[in-house]
């Protein structure tokens, strides 16, 4: 279980971190020509616009357990707008826990930097301690936050991505799901919760190696 200031450190990390993803869905929609994100206000950097009580819960209580998954209040749109709007539910879905990786190699770059011997800066030893740990805590939340969110299971941005190569019957099944989704995404973390979360863990320490060699 992680120390109690660094879940506290991870309060302004968690907000930034689910604006930005939520952001960069209305960013990329209204860019394919949908003003619907827009028009709700969800165009903004405003916390206040973006979080859901549910899903900020849910990523504070799994960082107590070591890692941390949640979502926010999600963004409205209109593929009807796009040209292409199969191609262009799926780059909006795709825009978010891409925003979370962007994020990550963020948060990651100074840690190797740090490793590599390549910054220095004149701090207390435990006030650079502390700078570090933050660090670390972003780059740790922001890949949680795009794994998790790549999951193929409706309402999350995974399952976007699926739908757009289905085709026929196997569409409107999967797609009929979506009414479903919460129930089906809570159904599968309470029976395969921790294993999921063990291979989720795995995931993200390699790719906090692959970012900060450490």
């Amino acid at each position: 279980m992680p120390e109690l200031y660094m879940i506290i450190l991870a309060g302004p990390i968690i907000l930034f971190s689910l604006v930005i993803h939520e952001f960069a869905h209305g960013f990329v929609s209204v860019k394919l020509g949908d003003p619907t994100p827009r028009w709700q206000g969800r165009l903004t950097l405003n916390p206040l616009a973006h979080l859901d009580p549910l899903g900020t819960l849910m990523l504070i209580l799994t960082m107590i357990k070591g890692f941390g998954f949640g979502w926010a209040k999600p963004v409205q749109i209109n593929p009807n707008y796009y040209k292409n709007p199969m191609k262009g539910s799926m780059l909006v879905a795709l825009a978010g826990p891409a925003s979370n990786f962007v994020l990550a190699l963020i948060f990651g770059l100074p840690l190797r930097l740090f490793n590599a011997g390549l910054l220095r800066v004149p701090f207390n030893p435990d006030f650079l301690g502390l700078i570090i740990k933050f660090f670390y805590i972003g780059l740790l939340l922001n890949l949680s936050l795009a794994f998790f969110n790549l999951i193929p299971i409706p309402p999350l941005d995974g399952s976007r991505l699926v739908r757009y190569f289905l085709r026929g019957r196997a569409f409107e099944i999967y797609s009929n799901l979506e009414r479903y989704g919460f129930f089906i995404l809570f159904g599968f973390l309470l029976i395969g919760g921790d294993v999921f979360s063990r291979y989720l863990s795995m995931i993200i320490q390699y790719f906090v190696f692959l970012i900060t060699g450490i």
